[in-house]
């Protein structure tokens, strides 16, 4: 087995950690990778600012920037003079566009959850020429944004009606973008950014680069930018009309699927977001006594707490390393109720004897993929005697979820154990990082 890696800071990739039980892989988060702790220095050698209340250059509206011509100066209360895109339109007088990005498949959980904890006017729509993506316009704080915990990254969004992007150059355009930084900052902040852009390193972004760092103050970092401004073409409404040009400017520093919590990274494990979309498949009760079986380093049990309430919460794993990597990462999360168990899981007796014939509400588990750990050949013995232990301790009428990439092997485990439990509709087939596994919801019979 490899070596559990231990962060040496709390930033965190967007996947998620595996011991000798789930073994999955995770995508890293669209939009920029993950970033270390919070304190450490940036590649240009200033300290992070965070997105506090307390009052710097980088919390403040812009008055660098006025709408006119970049380098004059504005009223701090003087708002920059803007049209409105069409997709600006998604959001009433007041309001902003975001676009929110998920790892394929799980965009009806995502728009459940932006309707859920934004309250938007409008429902999310899906971004033009992504199945990735949404729109939704929001009138709150964008603060709200970031507790998002299916989303990969989310983005405000500025539409120009411009012919090419050396247009955002100029005095009023080069206003709406900046303000859409400052927007950021507002909410989390940065000390550096960068450009995801065809030709990012051309003439034009680089004098964009300029003028966006004397208005900002921020270092302009091609590799390592922590802001990430995306400058994409807008949507083809009509052949005879030009597009123009969307900037996407993303909120933070980091992924919305980068983990604080993770301390320890387990190699080949569940995606956090898709971790997330789980729990609220399979329901977030206040009242459930939940079990997460083979909970490796414990991305499913961090998650599913980090979600809401639990009257209870224990992870299941026969190996040591698993249950110590787990300490540290709910220790890291502030979750410090749950209790961790080792014990073998496909075992319906020792598991029963492990947890003291306790019964759960709410069971998730995520069996080896067959790659990085386990093997296809041991596959289907694996997957049936889970589904027996798991009915073994789960209290009548409780739920299992399960995250597999073994999509033949459990149905036909699922199959066969129809006297035991009751698929709760098809599987959701979701994307990570080159797999494409399948999200099981069941009932205990």
């Amino acid at each position: 087995m490899a070596a559990p890696r231990k962060r040496s800071g709390s930033g965190a990739k967007g996947s998620g950690a595996k011991g000798s039980g789930a073994r999955g892989s995770g995508r890293g988060g669209a939009g920029g990778s993950g970033r270390t702790g919070a304190d450490r220095p940036t590649s240009s050698g200033r300290p992070r600012r965070r997105g506090t209340s307390e009052p710097d250059r980088h919390s403040q509206v812009p008055n660098r920037v006025a709408g006119a011509q970049p380098g004059t100066r504005r009223r701090p209360d003087e708002p920059a003079r803007r049209k409105t895109g069409p997709d600006e339109k998604t959001a009433r007088p007041g309001g902003v566009t975001v676009e929110v990005t998920f790892l394929p498949g799980l965009g009806d959980v995502v728009a459940d959850e932006i309707v859920e904890r934004l309250s938007p006017e409008r429902p999310p729509r899906p971004a033009p020429g992504r199945d990735d993506a949404l729109r939704v316009g929001l009138t709150g704080p964008l603060a709200d944004v970031l507790q998002l915990r299916t989303a990969v990254a989310a983005f405000v969004v500025r539409h120009f009606d411009v012919p090419r992007p050396r247009s955002l150059t100029s005095g009023d355009h080069l206003a709406r973008v900046v303000d859409a930084m400052y927007a950021s900052l507002r909410v989390a902040g940065s000390s550096s950014f960068r450009f995801e852009a065809a030709g990012s390193d051309s003439v034009a972004f680089t004098k964009l680069a300029a003028l966006l760092h004397e208005a900002t103050g921020l270092a302009y970092d091609p590799e390592h930018g922590e802001l990430v401004v995306r400058v994409v073409r807008g949507q083809v409404t009509r052949p005879d009309v030009d597009p123009g040009w969307d900037a996407l400017v993303r909120l933070g520093p980091r992924p919305l699927s980068a983990r604080r919590w993770r301390e320890v990274d387990f190699p080949g494990a569940a995606n956090a977001t898709i971790a997330a979309a789980m729990s609220r498949l399979a329901g977030v009760r206040p009242e459930d006594r939940v079990l997460n079986l083979m909970c490796g380093s414990g991305t499913l049990l961090v998650e599913r707490l980090l979600s809401g309430p639990a009257a209870s919460a224990v992870g299941v794993d026969d190996d040591p390393a698993a249950i110590e990597a787990a300490h540290a990462n709910l220790r890291a999360a502030g979750l410090r109720t749950a209790h961790l168990v080792q014990a073998d899981a496909t075992s319906p007796s020792a598991l029963a004897t492990a947890l003291h014939d306790e019964t759960y509400d709410l069971v998730l588990a995520d069996p080896p993929w067959g790659d990085l750990h386990g093997s296809h050949e041991t596959g289907q013995a694996v997957h049936e005697s889970l589904l027996a232990a798991a009915h073994a301790v789960t209290a009548p009428g409780g739920r299992l979820a399960v995250l597999t990439h073994e999509v033949r092997i459990m149905e036909r485990a699922v199959s066969e154990a129809s006297a035991l439990w009751t698929a709760d509709g098809p599987p959701l087939r979701v994307f990570a990082k080159g797999h494409h596994p399948r999200i099981w919801v069941l009932h205990r019979t």
